[in-house]
């Protein structure tokens, strides 16, 4: 089975990289893979049409759940897309699936479909396809090779010496019409060669946004399925929601998506407040959404130094932590009445650890401001600290301050493997496991399609909330000892199947009878209900070691700050937390001697 094991960030950033590649270079690799090592590359065998019948699932998945809100031409292409031969509708999902709406008839050139021509003539019969699309130079110029440009556009041989960013620059200023490809490209259509544009793109676009729910996800999450890439969580089809409950939502979360674009652009902050959708009374998601662009806003105002308007746009936003900067602008603005009311909300409310704790440093200050008298500030419990020194400087490709700590103190046991470098994935992981059902349950809303990393609903505030019965059982099992064998079973069931908790690239056998024979149960109960607390916030800030003394039974958790490091915010909530319930955490501060 291929499957990264990786965690939630890593995922992320794989999946950008796929979508920067095509579907076709990801399956032509593994193709590759599967003739040079037939024997030992494992891999899954594609049937000839796998991607047209990925296709076909969205389309009768949409027209399922979506037959009330789609417009005409949806539902139109949707009921004839059936109708038309196999090839034809596998070129079209060729061309859907790949990036751009622009497609040379040389690069449509596929075993299972045959002739693109014979394929494409009902395309553009049903105006889904078009054989003559008008091109500007910069299409062109992303179409053809620098030698083909200078060629048909009879240019100075000196051309064909510089970069071909460079030439379509100097190009795009002289040449400013559009043309038919052939007019560009004479006799290349004589010779089989011409250009088809994808004349339904957009909406193949709001079908991919009406499946997945969001932005991010795209049809390679298909490919890297069926090729055993990633392995998902399965929830059963019929218990799937629609991410969208009117027409008005899919076009207000393209609006979203639109001004966050046009905010990335440098579109003039006034120019694009003008354009924010309205609020989303009945989508609680979709609002969250539109507040966190509001948010974005305002922080941009506040980078600009527009700091009474960022304060506004603030104070008017409810997405986490425009409170907590409206504070600190109130503060900058010597508005201490204004800081202090701000503060008293939130120390009342706290809409998270992260503002509680700012708010605890800054009261002090704002009521010295005041002339009014400071409440008792509670001492935090001091984190157990050492220090040790090692002979440097460390170089330039030198292992990380954390390895060199990890060895150091491995050679201290009998098993050096007793020390593992296990940042944010060794509790999260043992939690992920004990708690996979309540994660995963089928709560309404919160899975849309077969390829979700973890819920919807995973980082909102009502994500434990929804599932507090199903957390509880799961959690119960710690006070009946049953959480060993549960574990146990969950690892072995579930091995590689992605999780927004599990990094399997770092979990083993080994790790894991360690963690479950010196990790007290009472101590993993803490843990996890500190995620529970906040899971947006809490599954980071985990230190980075553990040492085993596996012969006693018991454990350490070792935070390794390099010099010139220090705790970040997060990480000493944790530790505070731990060391307040009698949990062996600490500090290692590593220097280099001279």
């Amino acid at each position: 089975m291929y499957s990264t094991g990786m965690g939630s960030s890593e995922i992320s950033r794989f999946s950008d990289e796929l979508r920067d590649a095509s579907a076709d270079a990801l399956v032509n690799a593994f193709a590759n893979a599967r003739v040079e090592e037939p024997a030992r590359s494992g891999l899954p065998v594609l049937e000839p049409f796998y991607y047209l019948k990925n296709f076909e699932l969205v389309l009768t998945t949409i027209l399922s759940r979506y037959s009330d809100l789609l417009l005409e031409d949806e539902s139109h292409f949707i009921t004839q897309f059936p109708q038309l031969p196999l090839e034809s509708r596998a070129l079209l999902t060729r061309m859907v699936m790949r990036r751009g709406n622009l497609f040379r008839a040389s690069k449509l050139s596929y075993a299972e479909i045959g002739e693109t021509r014979i394929a494409a003539a009902p395309l553009i019969e049903a105006g889904w396809v078009s054989d003559r699309p008008f091109l500007g130079i910069d299409q062109l110029c992303g179409l053809v090779t620098k030698p083909e440009l200078i060629r048909c556009l009879k240019l100075p041989c000196r051309y064909t010496k510089w970069r071909k960013a460079d030439l379509a620059v100097v190009l795009k200023a002289q040449f400013c019409e559009r043309r038919a490809f052939e007019e560009w490209y004479p006799g290349g259509y004589a010779c089989g060669e011409c250009v088809y544009a994808l004349c339904i793109a957009s909406m193949c676009e709001r079908f991919k946004l009406m499946f997945f729910g969001n932005d991010r996800q795209s049809w390679m999450e298909f490919v890297t399925a069926d090729l055993g890439i990633f392995r998902y969580e399965k929830v059963e089809r019929s218990l799937h929601s629609r991410p969208f409950q009117a027409r008005a939502h899919i076009e207000v979360f393209q609006q979203i998506q639109e001004c966050r674009v046009l905010l990335r652009e440098g579109m003039p902050l006034d120019e694009l407040m003008a354009i924010v959708p309205l609020a989303i009374e009945d989508s609680e998601w979709l609002e969250e959404r539109r507040q966190k662009l509001l948010f974005l806003l305002a922080r941009e105002y506040e980078r600009a130094g527009e700091h009474a308007t960022a304060l506004d746009r603030y104070l008017a936003c409810s997405y986490r932590g425009a409170r907590l900067r409206a504070i600190r602008l109130k503060c900058r603005a010597k508005d201490w009445e204004g800081a202090r009311r701000l503060s008293l909300l939130a120390k009342e409310n706290p809409e998270s650890a992260a503002e509680l704790q700012h708010v605890r440093r800054v009261m002090p200050r704002v009521n010295r401001k005041l002339k009014i008298a400071c409440e008792p500030v509670q001492t935090a419990p001091a984190i157990p600290e050492f220090e040790l020194i090692f002979e440097g400087p460390a170089g330039v490709g030198a292992p990380r301050v954390e390895y060199h700590v990890r060895d150091h103190l491995a050679r201290e046991l009998t098993d050096p493997s007793m020390v593992r470098y296990v940042e944010n994935g060794l509790i999260t992981a043992l939690f992920g496991l004990l708690c996979w059902p309540a994660i995963f349950a089928p709560v309404r809303g919160a899975f849309f399609h077969d390829f979700h990393h973890g819920p919807v609903d995973l980082e909102s505030g009502h994500f434990y909330r929804r599932r507090r019965e199903e957390f509880e059982g799961c959690l119960a099992h710690l006070e009946s000892g049953a959480y060993v064998s549960v574990i146990w079973r969950v690892f072995k069931e579930k091995w590689c199947v992605s999780s927004p908790f599990v990094r399997w690239n770092l979990l083993d056998r080994t790790l894991l009878q360690w963690a479950l024979d010196c990790l007290p149960a009472a101590h993993l109960r803490a843990w996890f209900e500190w995620i529970l607390k906040d899971v947006k916030e809490n599954r980071a800030g985990f230190p980075d070691l553990v040492q085993f003394w596996p012969e006693d039974g018991r454990y350490r958790m070792i935070e390794v700050k390099g010099p010139g490091d220090r705790l970040q915010d997060n990480q000493r909530r944790l530790l505070e937390y731990c060391v307040s319930r009698g949990m062996p955490v600490s500090v290692c501060y590593a220097r280099w001697s001279d």
